[in-house]
């Protein structure tokens, strides 16, 4: 059965589509960019601040799928320049433990919704 997850906590949706889904005991998280869920505005002072702005997007869903960081199994990132992948990388890592980390691809491309430098999408299981 599936099940739409939303929260306020996070970005509203800037197409027509759900923060993520649950199905099966699987939950499909939409990509996150850095888009503050209050002021709908990109947090884009350095890739830093974006990637760091992620995380706090991806968490509040997950929080609301009453999963973590420990459910999630692949990620997919997708950067603008490739150049800030070890920035970026620095902080994906802090989010999980060593040992445990989840699959992952990081791909370059053209351009990200709103103007993002990065962006990361996710499954995740229980």
């Amino acid at each position: 059965m599936k099940k739409i997850i939303n929260t306020s906590n996070a970005p509203n949706p800037v197409g027509p589509y759900n923060q993520a889904i649950l199905f099966g005991g699987t939950l499909y998280l939409s990509g996150q960019i850095a888009l503050d869920p209050i002021s709908m505005k990109m947090r884009d002072e350095s890739i830093e601040t974006e990637t760091r702005q992620v995380f706090k997007n991806i968490k509040a869903v997950l929080k609301k799928a009453d999963y973590n960081f420990e459910n999630i199994i692949k990620t997919t990132i997708f950067l603008t320049n490739m150049d800030d992948f070890q920035k970026v990388n620095e902080i994906y890592g802090s989010y999980f433990e060593i040992g445990n980390e989840p699959t992952r691809e990081t791909v370059e491309v053209s351009g990200l919704p709103k103007g993002a430098r990065v962006e990361i999408s996710l499954i995740a299981i229980k």
